[in-house]
């Protein structure tokens, strides 16, 4: 896959980002890879030497990397192209499937009504649902959601950040979903 990431992980196995092949051998040949899984997905060609042969460096599809493992609390950002992923491009009112130009975000308590702008109070909606909605609560405008928001983990958003995703690396991400992989 041409737009293919590489799933990079600290050596305590967590998601830290998606980096690219010159961005993995710079970890390789710096010796700074700890372990890795999946398949040796990537090649990148070197130079030929004297004797006409061509270098070439093999790159797992994910790798740990050395380094301090800091242990937070995760909240992804909050951006359109990942709520509906999240949501799997359905209108969470309709439950019809759309593209991305024909969804908006919708406020489950509205912002004028102090709602605030986090996972668990936004859903996807079709742009008709969401007017039809107005500044109301779902109850009031006697429309019911079809599942309810909730605010992915850090192996979720990997999933949802990253288009381009090798089956190998959502095997591994989707060990850690916290709905096996069926949100809704």
């Amino acid at each position: 896959m041409r737009n293919a990431k590489i799933l990079r992980l600290n050596k305590a196995g967590t998601p830290i980002e998606w980096i690219s092949r010159e961005q993995a051998a710079t970890l390789v040949v710096k010796d700074q890879v700890v372990w890795a899984l999946g398949e040796n997905a990537f090649e990148i060609r070197g130079g030929i030497n004297r004797l006409g042969c061509q270098s070439v460096l093999s790159l797992p599809s994910i790798l740990a990397s050395d380094g301090s493992v800091k242990v937070n609390d995760f909240v992804p950002p909050l951006v359109n192209s990942y709520l509906f992923r999240r949501d799997q491009f359905l209108c969470l009112y309709c439950g019809g499937e759309f593209v991305a130009e024909q969804l908006s975000r919708d406020h489950i308590l509205p912002v004028s009504r102090h709602g605030t702008d986090c996972w668990t109070n936004v859903v996807t909606a079709c742009k008709r649902c969401n007017h039809r909605k107005a500044n109301q609560t779902p109850e009031e405008a006697g429309m019911e959601l079809i599942a309810i928001p909730f605010v992915p983990n850090r192996h979720e958003f990997f999933y949802l950040a990253n288009k381009n995703i090798l089956a190998d690396q959502m095997d591994f991400l989707k060990t850690q979903f916290s709905r096996n992989g069926t949100w809704l």
